[in-house]
C-alpha cells in the first residue's frame, strides 16, 4: 500500500467518515476512493488537491512525503 493510499485512509477515518461520505463531500466516486485507499489506482493531480484542501493537509502531506 502506498504512503498516499495509508494516508487518505487514515484522514478519512479520522474524520469519521465512510468512504461514500467522503466521496459526496469531495464530489468524486466512492469507487475511485476505495482504489485510491487499496493502492490500486492513482489519482489525478486535480484530486489529490481538491482531498488535501478537504482535509486542511499539505500536498506533501497526503502524498506521504512529509509528517
Amino acid at each position: 500500500m502506498s504512503k498516499f493510499s495509508e494516508r487518505l485512509k487514515e484522514l478519512r477515518e479520522e474524520a469519521g467518515l465512510s468512504q461514500i461520505e467522503l466521496a459526496k463531500l469531495v464530489k468524486l466516486s466512492k469507487s475511485a476512493i476505495a482504489y485510491w485507499e487499496l493502492g490500486q489506482r492513482v489519482p489525478s493531480l486535480e484530486a489529490v488537491i481538491v482531498l488535501a484542501d478537504y482535509f486542511n493537509v499539505s500536498l506533501d502531506y497526503i502524498a506521504g512525503l512529509d509528517d
